[in-house]
C-alpha cells in the first residue's frame, strides 16, 4: 500500500521555537541508552553543550539520506558488515586481517557518488570511517601496537606490531574519507562520519564491547567493560595501564582527526559503547570535541544524553517519539548494510512508504546501501535511488523542511500521512 502525504499549513514562529529542548533526552527504550544508563549520567555536566538550535533544525530538515558501509568486509560480501569476523575460524580471522595487503578498489569514484545523491534528493550520507574490526578508511596517524596472531604456533597469541591498519597501507593508498568529504562539500551533501568506539584489531581495546580478546577481570566485573561478551573469544592478560592509556589516546586521536582534517562535518555517527571504567575519559573527550566543531551532531551511541540524535535501526517507530531529541531511522535496503552478492532489495515503493511514514512522525530516513569490494554500487540500487529521486522531485515539498503535526494528527487510516511545512529556523 502506497502512503500519500499531504502538506498542511505552515508553523507559526512560536510553534517552531517550541521545537526546542524541553525533553532533549534519549527514549528510555533505546537499546544503546540501556547499555550505558548505569554509568553515563542522564543530565550532562553543566560545562557541556549541545549544538545550536540552527544546527538541530538543519538536521531535522534533512529528511532523506543514505548510510554507506564499505570496508574489508565488502570484499568477502558475506553481509553483516564486520560482525561475522567474531565467528570466523582462527585461520579465517587471520586471512581477513591480511586482506588489506592486496585491496585495490579502483571502481571507487567519490564524485560519481555525490553527483548521484545530490541529483536524487539525498541530502546527506553517512560513511564508515572505521567499523568494529578496526580497519580505517582514512589517513590516520594512530598506530596499532599490539594485535592478535590468530594462527601462531600453539594457538592465538598477542604480538607487537606497528601499523595504522588503514586504507593508506593498501595498494589503493587513497584517503577515501577525504575524497568523499571534498566531493560532498562541492555538491552540498551533508556529511556523517561513522566511527566505532570498539576496535577489534587493536588488542589495546580489550575487552570492551565484544572484543575477541577477553580478560579475567571482565568475568569478575563485566559492568566495568560494557557487559558485552560474545563467544567465541580468547582469554588474555589484563591490559597494562600503559596499554589502556594508549587505547584512549588512539580513540581520541582518530575522532580528532575526523573533526579537524576534512572541513565542516555535520554529524559523527558514533557506534556501540565502551564501559564504566573509561567513561570519565570519554566524557572529557566529548567536551573537547564539542569545542572543535560546536555544531557537529553526535549520535548518542555510547555517550547517552551527551549525544544529539539517535537512530532506530531496522524498524520504524510505531508513532511519534516522546522526546525532543531528533532521530534518523537507519534501515538496510537489502539483507545487510554492507554489500552482499545477488542481494534481495526491498523495492522503491518500500523506500517511499518508509520515508513518508517516518517524516510524518517527525524523523529522518537513512537508507542503508553498500558498494562492492571494487567500490561500485549495484545497478539495481542506483536505479532505485533515481526512481525515488523522481518521486521526490514531484512530492518533495511535503517532505523537506517539514515537521510532524502534534498529537494524533499525523495520519489518517493506513494510507494517508500528513506533514506541516515549518519556517526554517534560520529565517525566524
Amino acid at each position: 500500500m502506497l502512503f500519500v502525504v499531504f502538506l498542511l499549513s505552515a508553523f507559526t514562529v512560536s510553534q517552531a521555537q517550541n521545537q526546542g529542548r524541553k525533553n532533549y533526552t534519549l527514549p528510555t527504550s533505546d537499546h544503546h541508552y540501556r547499555m550505558v544508563k548505569d554509568y553515563v549520567e542522564d543530565q550532562p555536566d553543566s560545562d557541556y553543550s549541545h549544538p545550536s538550535e540552527e544546527a538541530i533544525e538543519a538536521f531535522r530538515d534533512i529528511k532523506f539520506g543514505v548510510r554507506i558501509h564499505w570496508g574489508l568486509y565488502s570484499i568477502t560480501a558475506r553481509g553483516g558488515e564486520s560482525w561475522p569476523f567474531l565467528k570466523l575460524s582462527n585461520e579465517d580471522k587471520q586471512a581477513y586481517q591480511e586482506l588489506y595487503k592486496t585491496w585495490n578498489p579502483t571502481g571507487f569514484n567519490a564524485e560519481e557518488w555525490m553527483k548521484l545523491f545530490s541529483e536524487n534528493g539525498i541530502r546527506m550520507f553517512a560513511f564508515t570511517s572505521m567499523h568494529h574490526e578496526g580497519f580505517s578508511m582514512f589517513d590516520t596517524q594512530a598506530r596499532v601496537k599490539k594485535r592478535v596472531n590468530w594462527t601462531a604456533p600453539g594457538g592465538p597469541v598477542l604480538e607487537d606490531c606497528d601499523l595504522a591498519y588503514s586504507i593508506m597501507e593498501t595498494p589503493f593508498k587513497r584517503d577515501v574519507v577525504r575524497e568523499l568529504c571534498d566531493a560532498a562539500h562541492k555538491y552540498g551533501v551533508k556529511i556523517d562520519l561513522y566511527f566505532s568506539h570498539p576496535n577489534w584489531y587493536n588488542a589495546d581495546f580489550r575487552p570492551y564491547n565484544y572484543h575477541p580478546c577477553q580478560i579475567p577481570d571482565a568475568k569478575e566485573h563485566p559492568e566495568l567493560y560494557g557487559n558485552a561478551v560474545r563467544e567465541p573469544y580468547i582469554v588474555v592478560p589484563d591490559p597494562t595501564p600503559e596499554e589502556e592509556a594508549r587505547m584512549m589516546a588512539n580513540h581520541r586521536l582518530q575522532l580528532t582527526e575526523l573533526l579537524t582534517k576534512y572541513g565542516k562535518i555535520d554529524m559523527i555517527g558514533l557506534d556501540q559503547w565502551m564501559g564504566k571504567k573509561v567513561w570519565p575519559q570519554m566524557r572529557q573527550e566529548m567536551k573537547d570535541f564539542r569545542k572543535i566543531q560546536p555544531d557537529v551532531m553526535f549520535r548518542a551511541r555510547g555517550i547517552g544524553n551527551y549525544g544529539d540524535y539517535y537512530t532506530p535501526e531496522g524498524f520504524i517507530p510505531g508513532s511519534q517519539e516522546n522526546t525532543d531529541m531528533p532521530w534518523f531511522v537507519i534501515y538496510a535496503y537489502g539483507r545487510s548494510f554492507s554489500y552482499v552478492n545477488n542481494d534481495k532489495y526491498k523495492g522503491v515503493p518500500w523506500i517511499i512508504n518508509s520515508l513518508t511514514d517516518i517524516v510524518a512522525k517527525g524523523g529522518n530516513f537513512m537508507l542503508g546501501i553498500g558498494p562492492d569490494g571494487s567500490g561500485r554500487f549495484d545497478p539495481v540500487v542506483i536505479q532505485a535511488l533515481k526512481d525515488a529521486g523522481g518521486w521526490l522531485k514531484v512530492n518533495g515539498e511535503a517532505i523537506y523542511g517539514t515537521r510532524a503535526r502534534e498529537g494524533d494528527l499525523w495520519k489518517e487510516g493506513d494510507a494517508i500521512r500528513f506533514s506541516s511545512q515549518a519556517n526554517k529556523f534560520l529565517s525566524l
